[in-house]
């Protein structure tokens, strides 16, 4: 039997504590160089902050040794001003995988994590402070909705990450960051300008971005139709990955609330859709959670619903839930998963299971921010 549905309260719109100061990542190549040209610089000067920011991947003025000491002194005090404080870094897996809470401008709360694998790098980034979906077995839909994150506050998580693994701060030597996913705290869609402002300043090349790989950057929503659709005509190849949890509208209402405003049936259609146009494969996020959604006939009704919109267009990620601490939810029996699994796999359907990493030191987004409300 389902639990009932929790009332749904989102907030589509973030309420804000304050808008946070201009940043260099905030702007277009263009209005750079009118930036550097309204404080008296020459516009190559523009350029030249680009090539430290986004390929030496620093904001530090000292480092800026091709710039005469008063210039970027003052440069670097108007256009990159201090967006993210550390507060808190836990480490596990060897040091390989790093989860960071933040303090903003403002001292709201956010975190990111970095995961070192042996033949790639990934960094996990927040949208927003909180998040306004409510989904209840999630830390960060229990925290509510604070506020949305600007695109410069969301590149100097993936700028921070970067410069990390170039410093060789992670186990393992020097390297890049090669992928980034938006499954950190807060629904992505639900801020879409600063994501994908965020999307655009990864994607562009070197020196007026940081030159990543559209197919290596994730974007996840738990189902903002609109937004799914107006993501899909963007011309930016980005992964969609789609938080689904359930099969049937009756039990995904209890854990993803938005599926009243838009059904099971409508989230897949939306995400069917994502794939016609872009050619990129959709993956479906299914956070496995004891006796809840983990039956077989889930599974079997999850593999038709996918098979009924085609063939190869879908792969789909059961994930073991991390539990938050004094949550009723958590991780399905290994035999359960495997059931779940196997069945998935039966119809056709390609199949792997998420790797949990950071499970001792609260992995799952919006924990470390929990713990410090």
């Amino acid at each position: 039997m389902a639990a009932q549905p929790t009332p749904l309260t989102l907030t589509m719109t973030a309420p804000r504590r304050g808008k946070p100061p201009r940043h260099f990542a905030d702007m277009t190549p263009e209005e750079r160089v009118l930036a550097v040209t309204e404080l008296g610089e020459k516009p190559f000067r523009a350029k030249q902050l680009a090539t430290h920011y986004f390929t030496h991947l620093t904001r530090d003025a000292d480092l800026m040794t091709d710039l005469p000491k008063a210039t970027r002194e003052r440069l670097v005090a108007e256009l990159f001003p201090a967006l993210l404080t550390q507060s808190r870094s836990m480490e596990a897996d060897g040091g390989t995988t790093v989860k960071t809470l933040w303090h903003l401008f403002d001292q709201v709360k956010v975190e990111s994590v970095l995961m070192r694998y042996t033949n790639r790098t990934t960094l996990c980034v927040s949208s927003q402070a909180g998040c306004g979906m409510a989904c209840p077995f999630c830390a960060t839909g229990q925290l509510g909705l604070t506020r949305n994150l600007s695109t410069a506050e969301i590149v100097e998580q993936v700028r921070s990450a970067a410069r990390s693994l170039a410093d060789g701060e992670i186990p393992g030597g020097a390297t890049r960051l090669n992928n980034l996913v938006f499954m950190g705290m807060g629904e992505p869609l639900a801020n879409y300008k600063a994501v994908m402002g965020t999307v655009r300043q990864c994607v562009a090349p070197t020196p007026d971005g940081l030159g990543m790989s559209a197919r290596n950057i994730t974007v996840s929503t738990v189902g903002l139709v609109p937004a799914m659709n107006k993501l899909s005509k963007e011309g930016i190849p980005v992964t969609l990955a789609l938080s689904l949890h359930a099969p049937d509208d009756e039990l995904r209402s209890t854990l993803v609330p938005v599926n009243t405003r838009w059904s099971v049936d409508e989230v897949l259609d939306a995400a069917r859709n994502y794939f016609v146009v872009t050619g990129r494969r959709v993956s479906i996020e299914y956070a496995l959670i004891r006796d809840m959604n983990d039956q077989g006939w889930r599974a079997d009704m999850l593999g038709e619903k996918l098979n009924a919109r085609g063939k190869g267009w879908v792969h789909v990620n059961p994930i073991p839930l991390n539990p938050t601490p004094g949550s009723i939810w958590t991780a399905s029996d290994p035999a359960v998963e495997a059931e779940f699994v196997a069945r998935l796999r039966a119809h056709g359907i390609p199949t792997t299971i998420r790797d949990t990493r950071g499970s001792d030191i609260d992995g799952a987004c919006g924990q470390l921010a929990a713990e410090e409300e």
